[in-house]
């Protein structure tokens, strides 16, 4: 007998040592095997487990040449094409999504965060840290160009965005809107605040080709629904004119 046909033979002897792992109850029926080299092959076996549909036991097994018994050299428990597996694990850094943090939740920012930057150092002049602190300075760090960029194009795709419903439907842009209060810095080009208490957006950024009907320039049409002649005739009243002849 060829070492292959003694591989492929060896069910019996995968079966017990499937069995020594997992117990008799929970090892199923020979599902198949598939050969790892010239000198091992893989016999697979259902698991019976609750809960691991489409899984099966593997179990490895090995000729070691002419004269030598084959043997177990792997047992363990393998997910087929459709079983049921866990997802791809996630640092739980990685899992926080927007609204998700709590009152007395901490959220530290990534080590080497791509979104800051070192920023301004303080010095020991307060006029200098006065200063400083009217125009942003004086933090430890700063949105970076990347955390800008980030930034900006989630305000933009978000409701108050230039391609959101409502600005699609408005009369005019923010940008016109007596209402919109700028921003400062890199992003006062594209975005500020809307201050109008009747808007949707009051109290939100809102990109500046963003609008709504609550527009500064809004003007009603308050003309009577009901048309009205220029001339009109009053038949109260009848003048009589006598003929002079």
């Amino acid at each position: 007998m060829t070492a292959t046909e003694m591989l492929l033979d060896a069910v019996d002897l995968a079966r017990a040592a499937a069995e020594e792992e997992a117990g008799a109850e929970s090892v199923g029926a020979h599902v198949g095997v598939h050969g790892e080299d010239e000198y091992s092959v893989t016999h697979l076996f259902e698991a019976e487990h609750a809960g691991y549909r489409g899984w099966s036991w593997a179990v490895t097994v090995a000729y070691a040449g002419e004269g030598s018994p084959v043997s177990i050299s792997e047992v363990v428990l393998l997910p087929g094409q459709d079983a049921l597996v866990a997802p791809e694990w996630v640092p739980w850094s990685e899992r926080v999504r927007a609204g998700d943090l709590g009152v007395g939740d901490l959220m530290p920012p990534r080590e080497n965060d791509p979104r800051l930057v070192e920023a301004y150092v303080q010095s020991d002049d307060p006029a200098i840290e006065e200063v400083a602190l009217e125009i942003g300075l004086g933090r430890t760090r700063v949105l970076s160009r990347e955390g800008r960029l980030e930034t900006a194009d989630r305000w933009a795709s978000s409701d108050f965005g230039p391609r959101s419903d409502m600005a699609r439907s408005a009369p005019a842009h923010c940008g016109t809107c007596g209402f919109y209060t700028r921003v400062a810095g890199a992003f006062g080009a594209a975005f500020g605040v809307c201050a109008n208490e009747i808007a949707p957006a009051d109290g939100h950024v809102v990109h500046v080709e963003y609008g709504c009907g609550a527009h500064s320039q809004v003007e009603v049409d308050i003309s009577p629904m009901v048309p009205v002649a220029d001339l009109v005739y009053d038949d109260a009243q009848l003048d009589v004119l006598e003929d002079s002849e």
